[in-house]
């Protein structure tokens, strides 16, 4: 099971370079043939980013996508994670972003993270690429 970073859904909403690798994940995790979590802080991000830029058609599209995700659970954070994301911040030199992403990642026992984010890489649970 992966954790899904927030980068993995804005590459394909937002048109970027590596969409293509994206989209075909995805649409694995939409039929089922893979799992993984996202999480209430990404969902939560990436509304702040697509009205940022003004793609609230898009972001209505992407909300409503979710509920139909056979391969996909929504994690809502708890106050728990977020107190160890401040202890793993501060051990790991990440942001509170990331932080919250990897205390999810291992408090669920994900296989992987699935990121570009480099910042992830040489912790105990592995970052994937699609």
């Amino acid at each position: 099971m992966y954790l899904i970073d927030t980068n993995i859904f804005l590459e394909v909403l937002l048109s970027r370079s590596r969409k293509d690798d994206c989209k075909k994940f995805l649409t694995a995790l939409y039929k089922g043939e893979k799992t993984g979590i996202i999480t209430d802080f990404t969902i939560h991000s990436i509304i702040v980013i697509m009205r940022n830029f003004n793609k609230l058609h898009e972001l209505k599209t992407f909300l409503l996508s979710l509920t139909a995700y056979k391969g996909l659970m929504v994690y809502n954070t708890t106050l728990k994670d977020e107190l160890n994301a401040v202890e793993i911040a501060t051990l790991h030199a990440l942001d509170m972003d990331d932080a919250i992403q990897y205390a999810v990642a291992l408090s669920t026992e994900a296989d992987a993270i699935l990121s570009f984010d480099k910042h992830f890489n040489n912790l105990s649970i592995p970052r994937e690429e699609p």
